[in-house]
């Protein structure tokens, strides 16, 4: 499996293992795809922590418009938020806009993203239950140029009973996003909450495309037929243009023989749509939203920032191949 593996260290230091090289994985590449030659490893990894600090010269492809992507699982645990946060950040990083909607009532995504989630402190909830427009609970990420959230805070925990009631209860974060022109985003990523109630709903509705992360864990796919049967229901009766774009495999652990049967199990089951890099445990991706911190700022250097920035370059670039083949290029 191309991946990012730990390698079995005792001194807690993350490395990578790198098996079945190929250029999704294996440090910095030319754009012609080609390993730059005459490098050392230590030259590599230099190159790779600059790029995923955005400090490179690398500028990932823009979609043609704003991709409005839900990440779910009702499945808790799973790395929705991690993905969610780190995915952005290395987007925004390479040139995209993107803006995260955190509609998770642990907001986690929020912090992680140094949000403000006091008492008082307008979020998310304001919009779906309130009315209040988006652009006015939207606040920039600092040290990200590019990276915008809509945070969440304790009051959306109370949304799915306030939402029964209010018309059109299922498509109102959909209108709170129609008020951006589709060329003022290129991502809007929306973290879901760890269940399949009105807010998932709302997510699914107003989103193009769902994201799916899968734990290389035993029971990894308990419950996902459930989530695929609401995304069919959502798509049949309320939004004819959902479906699932990318599945991403976490908590990959290369040690064990679990993990790999999980993986090619989910492989086989959704083919194509799993992105090839599967993002693998990691302190430092544990550690960073302590501090405010997604980990592609926290330790840009470390196997799970590494791993989620080769996951967003999959996707930027799966979108600008889609586009070309879409309009025949």
């Amino acid at each position: 499996m191309n991946s990012f593996v730990p390698t079995n260290q005792s001194d807690g230091i993350d490395r990578v293992r790198e098996p079945d090289v190929s250029r999704e994985t294996h440090g910095m590449t030319s754009s012609e795809g080609s390993e730059v030659e005459g490098d050392t490893p230590i030259a590599q990894q230099a190159r790779v922590a600059m790029s995923v600090r955005g400090q490179s010269d690398e500028t990932w492809p823009r979609p043609p418009g704003c991709r409005i992507v839900g990440i779910a699982n009702q499945k808790g645990g799973v790395g929705k938020t991690t993905s969610t946060v780190n995915i952005a950040a290395s987007l925004a990083m390479h040139g995209n806009r993107v803006l995260v909607v955190d509609l998770d009532p642990q907001g986690n995504a929020s912090t992680a993203l140094g949000m403000e989630r006091g008492e008082g402190n307008r979020s998310i909830y304001h919009a779906l239950v309130e009315d209040t427009e988006i652009r006015e609970l939207v606040q920039p990420v600092t040290d990200i140029p590019n990276l915008w959230c809509v945070p969440a805070t304790i009051d959306l925990a109370g949304a799915e009973i306030e939402l029964v009631t209010l018309v059109a209860r299922e498509s109102r974060l959909k209108r709170a996003l129609s008020v951006y022109e589709s060329s003022e985003l290129d991502y809007i990523l929306v973290d879901c909450p760890p269940s399949l109630g009105l807010l998932t709903v709302n997510a699914l509705v107003a989103c193009d495309e769902v994201m799916i992360p899968i734990q290389c864990e035993y029971y990894a796919l308990e419950g996902l037929g459930q989530l695929l049967h609401n995304i069919e229901l959502v798509k049949s009766h309320l939004n004819p243009s959902l479906s699932i774009t990318t599945i991403l495999l976490t908590m990959y652990d290369g040690r064990t023989r679990l993990a790999a049967q999980v993986a090619d199990e989910v492989r086989q089951y959704f083919g194509e749509l799993v992105l090839k890099t599967a993002v693998p445990r990691s302190v430092r991706v544990s550690e960073a939203p302590s501090y405010g911190q997604s980990v592609m700022t926290y330790d840009p250097a470390s196997t799970g920032a590494l791993a989620h920035m080769e996951a967003a370059r999959e996707i930027a670039y799966r979108a600008e191949d889609a586009a070309a083949a879409e309009y025949g290029m």
